[in-house]
């Protein structure tokens, strides 16, 4: 059984899910969301976010993580900030020595709901019907659970076309 980290980054609330895949099987583990105070400087708040996705890495130890990546706004400056957050949910995994996949928000929404033009609600929607275990899961921690999934996904095609790959450079030789 192998573990996954999704994380949805966001300057205040960085939502997490953990998720258990054995083959195509897929299991609810854990999910929640790392604060900020938003009355305190910057630094300290990455500092905070960092401390708080350091403290889910320890708890759980997955073996892979998945990021959303950063939608750019109209304000520059809340671009510029959720990109930070984004690069301290990057480093905390990676100084975890975790490999690190980044995946769209279309990307994710496609392969959860079906189509990249889907509504928060229908996300989270899916995300319960997917993982019964969940429950009634914050918004933040659904669409980091959904990134997850989305991983999942990828990650098992990709294996199946690395295996098929090499099934076929047998037979060719």
């Amino acid at each position: 059984m192998m573990l996954l980290l999704g994380i949805d980054p966001g300057l205040q609330r960085t939502g997490w899910g953990v998720i258990a895949t054995r083959g195509n099987a897929i299991q609810f583990v854990a999910a929640g969301v790392v604060t900020s105070d938003a009355s305190q400087a910057l630094a300290a708040r990455l500092d905070a976010l960092y401390r708080g996705l350091q403290d889910v890495l320890r708890d759980h130890q997955p073996i892979d993580a998945a990021v959303e990546e950063t939608v750019i706004n109209r304000n520059a400056g809340s671009s510029l900030k959720l990109g930070q957050a984004r690069g301290v949910a990057l480093l905390a995994a990676a100084h975890a020595g975790l490999p690190v996949t980044e995946y769209a928000s279309k990307t994710v929404k496609r392969a959860v709901v079906g189509t990249g033009a889907a509504e928060k609600q229908q996300v989270a929607m899916m995300v319960r019907t997917l993982l019964p275990g969940c429950g009634a899961v914050t918004g933040d921690a659904a669409d980091a659970l959904a990134v997850a999934l989305c991983h999942a996904h990828h990650r098992t095609s990709g294996l199946s076309r690395a295996a098929a790959a090499a099934l076929a450079a047998g037979a060719a030789s």
